[in-house]
């Protein structure tokens, strides 16, 4: 049996105390890339059009490099139908439907795994897009499908298209090539405070569709018959026939006719004016595609005017953004 002499036992602590602080600082060591993982999976935080990616889709024409191969040194290749690229080495690899980074990570891992490269560094860019246009529809003056080159965003598409009409409403709905099962919906506007929100990227592939505003028709005897954009505020008689710059002194405010289109047909409501201004009966709500019908009081057969005769004179007036 050994024993330790007195004087080495300083020796010996010092020993025990630095295989502790080692042991202390590899263990940090192992946990530090832990921890810088962790604080790299808190991309969902990032804004929705940092981690928009377009996919790749048939007719595409893709441009794939790998570093220090010269087989693969930009070479261009065009996805089938099938949704497949044609490669050397490794063949047909199907990429229809990923993003970029998507596909170059998976052509990597084929020539990884087939052991022509040891960790190949793969680049994939899309020189060509099948659908270069972006479709233009909706109140629109000039619908169609418009090339799409560089960056653009909402009211470029729009100004491309002839710009809005008299009876755009006040918002577009952007679907996607992306995502063609998810619709968004933003608000239109052409001011410099709120075009920065609703000003959205587009990209080729996308669809715009700008809505339709709602319409409200003030006829008969009134200083400027025409209809009017109800856009999302609400709209009442009163408020109607005050955007009608008012009725004529010839007017028969008793007897006024409210024209509205139900999922029976079109129906006819009478509207006391008069009593409404006097506070009596309620002011009325108008809906979409309501027809107000003021008639004169000078002239009996003008109030017994035909529903077709309303609607038709309706038709026939100018349309005025509120």
């Amino acid at each position: 049996m050994q024993y330790i002499h007195f004087r080495s036992f300083p020796v010996l602590l010092s020993l025990l105390m630095l295989g502790t602080t080692c042991g202390y600082a590899r263990q940090s060591e192992e946990q530090r890339p832990l921890k810088l993982a962790s604080a790299s999976t808190h991309t969902d935080s990032l804004p929705a059009s940092a981690n928009h990616e377009l996919l790749i889709g048939s007719g595409d024409l893709l441009e794939v490099s790998v570093y220090g191969a010269p087989d693969f040194d930009k070479r261009e290749v065009r996805v089938d139908s099938s949704g497949a690229i044609s490669l050397p080495l490794i063949g047909n690899v199907i990429v229809a439907g990923l993003p970029v980074r998507a596909a170059e990570e998976l052509l990597a891992k084929r020539l990884s795994d087939g052991g022509y490269f040891s960790e190949p560094r793969v680049s994939v860019f899309e020189k060509e897009y099948a659908t270069q246009g972006i479709s233009v529809l909706g109140e629109v003056q000039k619908p169609g499908v418009y090339p799409l080159l560089g960056q653009r965003t909402l009211l470029d598409v729009i100004s491309l298209a002839g710009g809005t009409t008299p009876k755009a409403g006040n918002t577009v709905t952007i679907t996607h090539r992306a995502q063609p099962q998810q619709s968004i919906e933003v608000p239109l506007s052409y001011s410099a405070g709120d075009s920065s929100h609703s000003n959205l990227e587009v990209y080729p592939g996308d669809t715009i569709v700008v809505s339709k505003a709602g319409l409200v028709y003030v006829v008969g005897d009134v200083r400027q018959p025409s209809g009017f954009l109800i856009d999302k505020s609400e709209l009442t008689v009163l408020q109607a026939i005050a955007l009608a710059q008012g009725t004529n002194p010839t007017a028969a405010l008793q007897a006024l006719k409210l024209v509205r289109t139900t999922s029976a047909g079109r129906q006819e409501s009478p509207i006391n004016l008069k009593r409404i201004l006097e506070a009596k009966d309620p002011d009325v709500k108008l809906q979409t595609d309501d027809i107000i019908f003021v008639p004169t009081s000078a002239a009996k057969s003008v109030t017994r005017r035909s529903l077709e005769a309303i609607i038709q004179t309706a038709t026939g007036v100018a349309i005025y953004r509120r």
